[in-house]
């Protein structure tokens, strides 16, 4: 994959004077330890004895105190710079990206540097978009953590620049420090920083810092070594890795339907295979405890159940696509609406329609949910890849009936999540936590969900069924945009319900629709919620994953029923967004759109903002001897502000089309009477490396703050696939996947 980087950090100078805002117990753990010795001639003499009495063994004098600057950063006398890390990595670079920002403004050496997890404590390590929750997610990491990482690490400068001036005995301003040392250009005297920590945490704290130019960056918009290489290695820590003493391992037989609940158990069987030491019930099934994880799936394999279906889901995925396309013949809740929609159909002098449908998906990280909880004498100890570390803990403390403060979270690396991980209900590590409880023999409890349980049993990405109308004046112009959603609410029932559901409208439904940049007077989007009962959740860039796609392709078609060339329309409708521009026109420049192409190659763009990073990506495809066409290279290009790490930037695009690859070609879960008919990546089918094109990122140059890029890069592949296929056979696509087309 060729990466072009263009971070661009070379315009607008940020405000110099910071307030500090992370004052916190860290600060205070740094604290001196005092010995008081006396003189020997203080001391009264000894009693005369007839033997030699030994003399008694010298005490140890404590260990000089390394730096706690603040949550954040500390510096080790044996001279590492450990960066606490408030958001999950798995995968996206969080530990690349938090580090750099504190390496930045300490000016530290990038090999001293180390990266640990936070643990779970909101007053502390609160994402700062969500208020007083501690989690990860909406692309957030990053923007939220920018100005905090960097004022962290500016004030652990701020102490060790101090603990210089007065060892050496000279004004602070004639001290520079540059990668890990803290110099005196007049006198020729340096220091690491592991020298000077332990008289930095004397020092006092700063009441503000100044901040480096964008001029003064030495990290920030370059590329640095991974610090998460232990994935490569084998040496990082997931949940699946952990191994304690005595510990025993749970699976859970789940009902067959979503709904059911356990009317009957026979666990003689069970019970029997060597190994199995419990078998429980629970209320999301029945959990199987054994001593390894095949045992325990054998005692499950045995278990003879039946269900209460009384209140059991029996839809099908078919029936909910018939019901949901006649429900957008009718009118839903407006989201948002301007000019008048009426009058700009009657002035139409031509309308086009489309519907578009979108199966349930799965999440499919390569590691699937896993948990591991055990209880203590002082509280409730829990390993897991954890993204909602408030959530969590609180869900965990009310199983126990503990203070969420008695629930210790580790978070361990996570082998991928794409929002999963991030359950509202925290499902499987409540399932966890209750099996922990009923067994209750104080031994650590690892839950592990199989493939199949993940697939079958676990929360989905809604369907959805789009309708969308468009009337165009004799000049090919857009004057009406009616677009129609009808799906499920993943937001219905959770803490997040009260903040993001406004008037029957979730946000998270209408989102990439409702605020479609295109210049249309007279537009509405309207979203009709239905609950079939099937658990949902957000999946990796949640309402873009269907709305990008239907708006994107509706567009092309448009465009072409016009007879003009889909950039030059799209640029003429984005005149009032400059960002939205960009990016297409530097993925059109760069794709060489226009020029002449090969016979049987044809291009299709489209262009998309998600969490306030704009993304515009040019597919090219290739027609095959069979008919049916191979997606052989995709160019990306992405205005995401300040490009902290723009190899990060560039591998979280290339991850994100990837991911998307698969709904685009060949993802999609199904419901027969009630029952997940996908079982393994066998039947539920994602891209492989064999699938992956060629892909080139180009990064917009932008001194603005950063925005996410862990999901911006997924929605806009599918459209793009779409739009080149419209180019090469004339006729657009209703439903996702594409398979039926692609290989």
């Amino acid at each position: 994959m060729k990466r072009i980087l263009n971070p661009g950090t070379d315009t607008q100078p940020e405000s110099l004077s910071r307030r500090i805002f992370l004052r916190n117990g860290a600060y205070a753990t740094a604290g001196l330890t005092l010995a008081v010795t006396l003189p020997l001639g203080a001391c009264s003499a000894p009693p005369p004895t007839t033997a030699l009495a030994p003399a008694p063994e010298p005490i140890p004098a404590p260990p000089p105190p390394d730096l706690e600057a603040n949550a954040f950063v500390r510096v080790t006398t044996d001279n590492r710079v450990i960066v606490t890390i408030k958001h999950l990595e798995m995968g996206q670079g969080a530990y690349n990206g938090l580090a750099t920002l504190v390496a930045e403004e300490m000016d530290a050496d990038w090999a001293q540097l180390e990266a640990h997890n936070a643990p779970a404590d909101a007053a502390r390590y609160n994402n700062l978009s969500w208020g007083t929750a501690q989690g990860t997610g909406g692309s957030s990491g990053l923007p939220n953590a920018y100005q905090q990482m960097r004022e962290a690490g500016a004030v652990a400068r701020y102490l060790l620049v101090s603990a210089a001036a007065e060892q050496w005995q000279v004004p602070r301003a004639e001290l520079t420090v540059r990668q890990g040392r803290v110099l005196h250009a007049a006198s020729s005297r340096s220091a690491s920083f592991g020298e000077l920590a332990s008289l930095a945490s004397r020092q006092q704290l700063p009441a503000s810092v100044q901040l480096k130019e964008p001029g003064d960056f030495v990290f920030i918009g370059r590329s640095t070594p991974r610090l998460d290489i232990g994935k490569t290695n084998g040496s990082a820590h997931f949940t699946q890795d952990v191994n304690l003493p005595d510990m025993v391992t749970a699976l859970v037989a789940h009902p067959p339907r979503f709904g059911a609940t356990l009317a009957q158990v026979d666990s003689t069987a069970a019970l029997a295979v060597p190994g199995v030491l419990a078998v429980l019930t629970i209320p999301s099934g029945v959990a199987v405890v054994a001593r390894s994880f095949w045992q325990a799936k054998q005692g499950r394999d045995v278990l003879k159940l039946e269900w209460n279906e009384s209140r059991a889901v029996f839809v099908d995925s078919a029936e909910l696509l018939e019901q949901y396309h006649l429900k957008t013949t009718e009118p839903g809740r407006i989201a948002v609406k301007r000019g008048l929609l009426k009058q700009g159909f009657k002035q139409s002098s031509r309308t086009l329609q489309s519907s578009f449908e979108f199966p349930f998906l799965s999440h499919a990280a390569m590691e699937p949910m896993n948990c591991v909880v055990q209880q203590k004498p002082d509280g409730i100890e829990v390993w897991n890849g954890c993204q909602l570390q408030t959530v969590d803990q609180q869900a965990v403390a009310r199983v126990f009936g503990v203070q969420p403060a008695q629930v210790k979270i580790n978070t361990l690396f996570a082998g991928g999540s794409f929002g999963r991980r991030a359950n509202p209900f925290s499902d499987y590590v409540v399932e966890a936590a209750r099996i922990a409880r009923a067994y209750d023999r104080k031994v650590p409890v690892k839950l592990v969900w199989t493939r199949e349980d993940d697939l079958r049993a676990g929360y989905f990405r809604p369907l959805y069924v789009h309708h969308l109308k468009a009337g165009l004046n004799r000049q090919g112009e857009i004057v009406a945009w009616r677009h129609r959603i009808v799906g499920q609410s993943i937001l219905k029932g959770t803490a997040f319900e009260s903040m993001m559901v406004k008037d029957g409208i979730d946000q998270s439904s209408v989102e990439g629709a409702a605020n479609l940049p295109y210049a249309i007077p007279n537009f509405r989007v309207e979203l009709t919620t239905v609950d079939p009962g099937v658990p949902v959740q957000w999946w990796r860039s949640v309402g873009s994953t269907h709305t990008a796609f239907a708006t994107e392709h509706f567009l092309d078609r448009i465009a072409r029923a016009a007879g003009r060339d889909p950039v030059q329309y799209r640029l003429q409708l984005l005149k009032d967004h400059p960002r939205h521009t960009a990016v297409l026109k530097l993925a059109a420049e760069k794709s060489g759109w226009g020029k002449p192409l090969p016979k049987g190659v044809s291009l299709g763009i489209a262009v998309h903002e998600s969490f306030n990073t704009c993304v515009a990506q040019v597919a090219q495809v290739r027609r095959l001897n069979d008919g049916r066409f191979k997606v052989e290279k995709v160019v990306c290009a992405v205005d995401c502000g300040l490009a902290v790490n723009p190899d990060v930037v560039a591998a979280q695009m290339e991850g994100g089309i990837g991911y998307g690859l698969s709904p685009a070609l060949m993802s999609a879960v199904n419901l027969q009477d009630g029952k997940v008919v996908e079982s393994n990546f066998h039947d539920y089918k994602v891209a492989r490396m064999q699938d992956m094109p060629d892909v080139e990122v180009h990064i917009v140059p932008s001194a603005a703050p950063p925005t996410g890029v862990g999901e911006p890069g997924t929605p806009v592949i599918a459209p793009a696939i779409a739009n080149a296929l419209l180019a090469a056979t004339g006729k657009p696509s209703h439903r996702l996947p594409l398979e039926a087309a692609l290989t």
